[in-house]
């Protein structure tokens, strides 16, 4: 039996036009720098003309990139024509004990070919600090739609390739070089909004300064440094996402 030039390689096949079949390589590029430079040019028109700040991505004081939130993730899945499938692939649920935990694949696929185009992957479970002085039992959804909401936006980066533009952990910041002595403290700018965050979510202030003291052990906002106020903004801005979208979806089911 006959078996293909290329068996001995590995099914490697060399670039284009070499003169020597026995020589493997990468695979030919499939998109010309310029395309690859118009695709890109594109999605920032996009972002630009489209996209709504604070409601679509949030900027964080102190950092380059912004932040893609759950509405904007979806904007991107329409435009970009991808249908969605969520798979809920790891669960824990401990009703004794008053832990959930969850790991979602959100899976993106092409309306116009079904081809796959990306996966990604988000957990979230009932200890972490947001929920901390919440009671587990009435959260059991809320932490299921976080998870759901972060593989949504990981599988979103990966399949619009705008993970140049967006970031979805606040460790993907590049910071601002630190004066010396440690890191710049807290701005003004961001209290301001962090009080005006805390107020949308109508978290008591004893709550949100106990979320403070557990994650960074100070007593009070003002003794964050920039760094740790731009973490503590991002995680309130993903609360307000998930309850919006808990809300809506209430919203939703009382109206039919």
């Amino acid at each position: 039996m006959n078996t293909s030039k290329h068996s001995s390689i590995n099914n490697i096949v060399p670039f284009a036009g070499s003169d020597n079949p026995n020589v493997s390589s990468l695979p030919n590029v499939v998109v010309s720098s310029s395309e690859s430079i118009r695709r890109i040019e594109e999605l920032q028109t996009f972002v630009e003309e489209v996209m709504v700040k604070g409601v679509d991505y949030g900027m964080v004081d102190g950092f380059s990139k912004p932040t893609l939130l759950k509405p904007g993730a979806e904007k991107l899945c329409d435009v970009f024509g991808f249908s969605k499938t969520v798979e809920v692939v790891n669960r824990i649920e401990q009703w004794e004990a008053g832990i959930f935990a969850y790991e979602v694949k959100m899976t993106l696929t092409r309306k116009d070919n079904g081809v796959i185009e990306a996966e990604g992957l988000g957990s979230c479970n009932s200890r972490e600090a947001a929920f901390q002085h919440q009671d587990a039992y009435t959260i059991v959804n809320t932490v299921l739609k976080m998870a759901k909401k972060r593989a949504l936006i990981d599988a979103v980066l990966s399949a619009t390739r705008s993970s140049g533009i967006f970031t979805q952990d606040i460790e993907d910041f590049p910071t601002k070089p630190s004066i010396k002595g440690g890191d710049e403290p807290i701005t003004k700018r961001q209290l301001l909004k962090i009080h005006q965050t805390v107020a949308e979510l109508n978290m008591r202030h004893e709550v949100a300064k106990e979320m403070i003291r557990m994650k960074y052990h100070v007593d009070h906002s003002t003794k964050l440094s920039k760094k740790q106020a731009s973490d503590f903004i991002q995680d309130l801005l993903h609360l307000k996402d998930v309850f919006n979208d808990a809300d809506y979806l209430n919203m939703q089911i009382n109206n039919e």
